[in-house]
């Protein structure tokens, strides 16, 4: 029997209703949460370089929602979080599109390109993620933290779940993801009033002199990120903790050390780690990605013949005898909407290379364009999926993919074109390999944010290409919100690098690394080259390594892909997750001593979702409430002169708490 049909007879069993699923309040409910959070994204993501996962957040809220109106299910509320989960996934692009700001190309965000580039984009990822599905979530064992937490929420908050020796129905379950969420989200405000600080950097030189290396570190205070740690386990969690290693007491100190400079010690290591270190993260990230594709052609091969066998016994007439969960969207209407996506990309490309200049090689560059979008299109859309499964699609370095992007398609512009142009056409080629760059990155993020969704769709037993159709509605209601709210924030702020930015203007660094790659790269800049291949060498030495303990341990692995991202992503984002991997190895540890072992860990699994639950829902109000006041801490009760206290206020009361709630988990149970 299938992993499927074991999830469909297990729901069955467990009493799951699956009459409502894709209706039309959902619809418009998921809509609505699209557009809130679309907005809340992108100037977020803007201001600070990153942007949250909203799958959760809208599972909280339709949840309530719904169960008011009555007569919902657990599949119809996934539907919901399907369609809003866009929201936080195609907002991504706003790596990639300031970029057009900051080189002077553009001066506001054309609203109908910008759509046309979303949407198109975006469409083009569900279609390529529906075979990815049975390599990467049905036949893998890839931990899906996001989905697997979205999923429990989903189960505990139902109350469909009638198996009475279940932790969901027992009620212990719901109490642990509600009592984890009020925690973190708790812990959230008192950050917001500054008592705690949220942020522990501290940076220092290397030695007495005033231009000698440096190197820091940025130890995030989030319950988030912890119950992430929790998820994603201890190998996952310790590799990113050997990248940020590898990256910080390698990296920055070494090439501070290149090109030493004095003043602040903090904003030379931030400078060393986002010009340099960065892109050994961007090169380490490449090897691996590569190493990732030739594991799994064979499982993506063995997908698409799946979904090959799929349509055609639903074409013959037996799809009754399908289990639900494996009707994906027919393989002839994917092929025939990829097409309805292609050609519109042929022709915006087109378009774009004629206006900008390039029309002697329109053709040429159109063809080599479309051939990115297509094929590197469909592999960064498989490695983000795998990235996704590994440490959740919060967390997945979509701006490394845009790096990889961004500088495939201006060496191909490099190796066309650019001979056969004046110098002065280099912005225009800039420009191009930034609008393929934008298309090949709304590929990839709604792919790596789809095969979320399919893993939480898989555990509460919802139709995949129900929940197909829902994302391809989502990334079509998002595609049309995301270029005013750009506009608004542009002609508000505008972008730091930009021509004529204020000095209040948003940072947006991705799209300043990106856009700046592609300057790079078109100006043949080998120092990033350089970089690069000296991530590629990390990268080939941790699969040397990961290969060997396959071979010599039973289950301790080190993927490389997680040390890639350990070195390219900042230490706020991964040394909380490595804390949170280790003190979940250890609450299983301590579970395997009690009463009910896999009861308890099902419960601390529960826990690591509300963590993750209440700070995301907490966090979109925060980023409103600072949209609107324009104060980084809008419920701030202290100053500077606290933040010594605050700073070991927060780690005790963090330490405390998490270390109580594993205790009350572990005895709950007995």
């Amino acid at each position: 029997m299938s992993t499927e049909s074991r999830t469909a007879s297990g729901l069955a069993k467990a009493g799951l209703r699956t009459e409502t699923e894709l209706t039309l309040r959902g619809l418009i409910l998921g809509a609505v949460l699209t557009v809130v959070f679309t907005a809340a994204n992108v100037y977020f993501g803007l201001k600070a370089g990153l942007t949250f996962s909203t799958s959760i957040p809208a599972v909280v809220i339709s949840m309530a929602l719904l169960r008011w109106l009555g007569n919902t299910t657990a599949q119809e509320n996934n539907i919901v979080q399907t369609v809003a989960s866009t929201a936080g996934t195609l907002s991504s692009i706003i790596f990639v599109l300031p970029g057009f700001i900051m080189i002077g190309w553009w001066t506001g965000f054309p609203y109908w390109q910008s759509v046309a580039i979303c949407a198109t984009g975006g469409i083009l990822g569900v279609m390529y993620s529906i075979p990815l599905r049975r390599a990467l979530v049905t036949q893998s064992d890839l931990p899906y933290p996001e989905g697997t937490a979205c999923a429990e929420v989903i189960k505990v908050g139902s109350g469909d779940v009638q198996d009475k020796d279940s932790v969901e129905s027992s009620g212990m379950g719901l109490k642990a993801v509600l009592g984890g969420s009020l925690v973190s989200a708790l812990f959230l405000v008192m950050v917001q009033t500054r008592l705690f600080l949220g942020d522990v950097a501290h940076s220092f030189r290397l030695g007495s002199d005033r231009q000698a290396s440096v190197s820091g570190f940025d130890f995030q205070l989030s319950l988030a990120l912890f119950g992430i740690g929790h998820l994603v386990g201890i190998c996952v969690g310790l590799a990113m903790f050997v990248g940020a290693i590898i990256g910080w007491a390698w990296g920055v100190p070494h090439y501070s050390a290149l090109h030493p400079a004095a003043g602040d010690a903090g904003e030379l290591a931030g400078a060393t780690w986002s010009h340099y270190v960065r892109y050994v993260g961007a090169g380490a990230i490449a090897v691996s990605a590569i190493w990732t594709l030739m594991k799994l052609v064979k499982p993506v091969i063995g997908g698409l013949q799946g979904a090959i066998a799929s349509s055609r016994a639903r074409k013959e007439g037996k799809g009754d005898t399908l289990a639900r969960t494996e009707h994906d969207i027919p393989v002839d209407q994917v092929g025939l909407v990829s097409l309805l996506c292609i050609l519109p990309i042929c022709w915006l490309l087109w378009n774009f290379a004629s206006g900008a200049g390039l029309g002697e090689h329109a053709l040429l560059l159109t063809i080599g364009g479309i051939f990115i979008v297509v094929v590197v299109g469909f592999l960064v859309s498989t490695v983000c999926g795998y990235m996704a499964g590994l440490i959740g699609a919060s967390n997945s370095p979509l701006s490394g993919i845009g790096i990889l992007v961004v500088a495939t398609t201006a060496l191909f512009l490099v190796v066309t074109v650019k001979s056969s142009l004046p110098p002065a056409m280099g912005k225009a080629l800039v420009a191009y390999a930034l609008f393929v760059t934008a298309v090949v990155f709304c590929v990839a993020a709604i792919a790596n944010n789809n095969l979320q969704d399919l893993k939480t769709g898989q555990l509460v037993g919802s139709t995949p290409s129900k929940q197909q159709w829902a994302l391809v509605f989502g990334v079509i209601v998002s595609a049309l919100v995301i270029p005013p709210v750009l506009d608004l924030v542009n002609k508000a702020y505008g972008f730091a690098g930009a021509p004529g930015a204020s000095t209040h203007a948003l940072p947006a660094p991705q799209a300043g690394l990106i856009s700046a790659l592609g300057q790079a790269v078109i100006q043949n800049d080998p120092e990033k080259w350089q970089l690069m291949g000296w991530g590629a060498l990390i990268g080939l030495l941790i699969i040397a390594v990961d290969w060997a303990l396959s071979k010599t341990t039973r289950s301790m692995r080190l993927p490389p892909l997680a040390v890639g991202l350990g070195i390219y992503l900042p230490t706020g984002a991964t040394l909380m997750v490595t804390v949170g991997s280790v003190a979940g190895w250890l609450f299983d540890r301590q579970a395997d001593k009690t009463a009910r072992p896999e009861a308890t860990k099902q419960l601390g699994v529960l826990l690591a979702s509300g963590l993750i639950v209440g700070e995301s829902v907490l966090a979109v109000i925060f980023t409103a409430l600072v949209a609107f006041t324009n104060n980084q801490f809008p419920i701030g009760v202290v100053d500077e002169s606290f933040t010594t206290a605050s700073e070991w206020l927060g780690g005790i009361v963090f330490a405390l708490v998490t270390y109580l709630l594993y205790r009350r988990v572990v005895r709950s149970l007995g």
